[in-house]
């Protein structure tokens, strides 16, 4: 028999009740850090609400009827006794055009009435046929040259895995994704239209497809080592005989991005030709579409990476994700020197660059935490609206900020557009250090905990 007393039993109660203190205190926090909206993302670069404004007019896609926007709903609030209108910046992201508030997209509708289109038809049959071809190709292309160690002749150019990596990117992972994910949703889809555009719009949310921009940044190295091996590749290209070669299989990633938006817009075009009142489906490809579409211009934008010089020690692939690049007239302040510039925008930070014909070279990068953008509102509206101050933290309290650089753009839209998605990126950091600031047990620690404290109280 064994014999208990408080010495034992305190210790015991005093484990469980900090173990379920901790579990339901973290609980707590992860629901106050989702309920919170901030009204203004003023910290970690200042993005007011007056700087992301939403526009008025509705939005429309090509061969497409007028949508509003879910990013354009407003509410009436009151302020000081007047009535005033305000602009969610939940609602202020990069998607403006994409989502409709009719309610007739809450309800499914009969999609029969757009497999009784022909050429509807004949369209998803050609976009789910080019997907399987596209995934056959790629893994037809990774069993050609996925396995080039294995070569006894291969040149001392092309030997090891980190040049292995350089010839051939990331297409592995590109495969991976469209053989897992997105030819299944498309086969599984085929009699529901609208399921299989959403699913595929999933995919954006969970940015699922900067795997294509992360092929793109890789492409000028490739590139490169396929021309210094040109005459190794074609001998090997005639052993294995192989048709196309590895440039054409390596070109089939950005075709393939390509074509999704040609075949939506067919798809949409025929839709109003053929007088279709199944609006859910519309409403899910144009969505798709317009992703698609922003998705390719970000792909196109990220080529221009590896063309930027001078970084030194300054390494592009620490900085996260890259989210967008758009060129400005710049004045560094504290120089005067004034140029083209491009800013490529990362989750970490802000990249500056001098456009100099057909290179860029590195100027400056900034944190976002270090930052603050702010509008010159002293100007004129239609001046102040091309214009976006950036201006630097000092590290001591009491000298405040600090101006480095004044971005003019040639359209009021640009910095629009630009604001909106530092926007985003800030407040994807914030959540992240939220996530980060959080302290929670893990449940196999807590597990482990009871198990221990269980068998100390058993045998001793």
């Amino acid at each position: 028999m064994f014999t208990i007393n408080w010495f034992d039993v305190i210790p015991v109660a005093i484990t469980f009740l900090v173990i379920i203190f901790v579990q339901v205190l973290n609980g707590y926090l992860h629901i106050l850090n989702d309920n919170v909206t901030p009204k203004n993302a003023d910290t970690n670069g200042t993005v007011t609400e007056t700087d992301c404004p939403i526009s008025e007019n509705i939005a429309t896609t090509p061969h497409s009827p007028k949508r509003i926007s879910i990013s354009q709903r407003t509410s009436l609030t009151l302020s000081n006794g007047k009535l005033e209108k305000q602009t969610s910046l939940l609602d202020c992201d990069s998607h403006e055009d994409e989502d409709t508030l009719s309610l007739e997209n809450l309800f499914p509708c009969d999609q029969s009435e757009v497999y009784a289109s022909k050429k509807i038809s004949f369209i998803i049959d050609e976009l789910i046929q080019t997907e399987v071809n596209y995934v056959n190709n790629l893994r037809k292309g990774l069993i050609n040259y996925g396995n080039l160690q294995d070569c006894e002749n291969l040149p001392e150019g092309l030997r090891g895995e980190q040049r292995q990596q350089l010839l051939l990117g990331n297409i592995s992972e590109i495969l991976e994704l469209h053989e897992q994910e997105i030819l299944p949703l498309m086969l599984r889809n085929q009699r529901d239209l609208k399921g299989l555009f959403d699913e595929f719009s999933a995919h954006f949310e969970k940015n699922n497809l900067y795997c294509y921009v992360s092929f793109t940044m890789g492409k000028k190295s490739s590139m490169q080592l396929r021309q210094e091996n040109r005459e190794w590749l074609q001998s090997y290209q005639t052993t294995i005989k192989d048709k196309l070669g590895i440039d054409s299989f390596l070109v089939q990633p950005i075709q393939r991005l390509t074509r999704y938006p040609l075949l939506l817009q067919q798809f949409i075009s025929e839709f109003y030709k053929s007088g279709i009142s199944c609006k859910p489906v519309l409403s899910a490809v144009c969505k798709l579409e317009t992703r698609l579409r922003r998705q390719l211009d970000v792909v196109n934008q990220a080529e221009e990476i590896p063309n930027i010089d001078e970084l030194n020690e300054f390494d592009l692939q620490q900085q996260g994700n890259f989210r967008r690049s758009t060129e400005f007239d710049a004045q560094h302040v504290p120089t005067k020197k004034k140029y083209r510039a491009k800013i490529f925008l990362f989750d970490r930070c802000l990249v500056c660059t001098e456009v100099r014909k057909r290179r860029l070279a590195y100027r400056q990068h900034y944190n976002w935490e270090h930052v603050e953008l702010q509008r010159p509102l002293e100007l004129a509206t239609a001046n102040a609206n091309k214009i976006i101050n950036l201006l630097v933290k000092q590290p001591d309290k009491d000298k405040g900020k600090r101006e480095e650089y004044s971005f003019v753009a040639s359209e009021a839209s640009v910095v629009k557009q630009w604001l909106l998605a530092t926007h985003k990126i800030i407040e994807i950091a914030r959540h992240e250090q939220l996530q980060r600031d959080t302290f929670s047990l893990p449940m196999d620690l807590v597990l482990g905990v009871v198990l221990a404290i269980w068998l100390i109280w058993q045998y001793l």
